[in-house]
């Protein structure tokens, strides 16, 4: 059995997904893009805020799961082009408690809104 996780501190959904689903004892963080939660702005100039918006999104829904940073155990990255890639991981040093979780990062043809960065995670209680 699962449980949806829904927090207004977070950009809202583009589409028919939940920002997070609980299952057991994982939170899986749905893809979150640099939307701007107050404003609903997309950020794409720059891409460290853009990153970083994408963290804090999904730092939003892990605390309201009663969750934080420190437990992701899985990161996904979604870039349109690996150009970025240096600038996103330069942002998500920063962003990210140690030791890192597992990671990986793949150029997508386009992402919701005309994104250049999407991020997913996964996280475990306890």
């Amino acid at each position: 059995m699962s449980s949806r996780i829904d927090t207004s501190d977070a950009a809202q959904p583009v589409a028919a997904y939940s920002q997070a689903v609980e299952a057991g004892d994982l939170v899986f963080v749905s893809g979150q893009i640099p939307l701007d939660p107050a404003s609903g702005e997309l950020i794409s100039a720059d891409m460290k805020a853009a990153t970083a918006r994408c963290i804090a999104n999904a730092q939003a829904i892990l605390q309201a799961a009663g969750l934080d940073l420190n437990n992701v155990v899985k990161a996904s990255v979604f870039l349109t082009t690996m150009d970025d890639y240096a600038e996103m991981d330069a942002a998500y040093r920063e962003a990210m408690p140690m030791p890192f979780p597992a990671r990986e990062a793949v150029a997508v043809l386009a992402l919701p809104k005309g994104a250049r960065v999407e991020i997913s995670m996964i996280a475990q209680k306890g």
